[in-house]
């Protein structure tokens, strides 16, 4: 059981970073800085922060007229579901 709750620990976690990376994209855009990547924030959401990357597109209207986030982001958080139900799943077998 310790396994799991350590799993939803670091999973909060990657997804607030995930989702305060939108933010702090939105903001050098906003002040003509130097971004990141379009590539970073699709990997970051596909690594397991699907969930942080929608909210912080939602939250911050930022890159809601890119189709590859509208189409890819929900792809992503469902991918991140089932392989969080796998591993449950497969530590719960043990």
């Amino acid at each position: 059981m310790e396994h799991i709750t350590y799993i939803v620990c670091v999973l909060f976690v990657w997804n607030v970073i995930v989702f305060l990376m939108y933010g702090s994209d939105k903001q050098k855009a906003l002040n003509r800085k130097r971004r990141i990547s379009e590539r970073t924030l699709l990997l970051s959401a596909f690594l397991m922060g699907g969930f942080g990357a929608m909210l912080g597109m939602s939250y911050f209207r930022h890159k809601t007229k890119h189709w590859e986030f509208k189409v890819m982001l929900p792809v992503f958080a469902v991918l991140n579901i089932a392989a969080v139900a796998a591993v449950f799943y497969w530590l719960n077998s043990l």
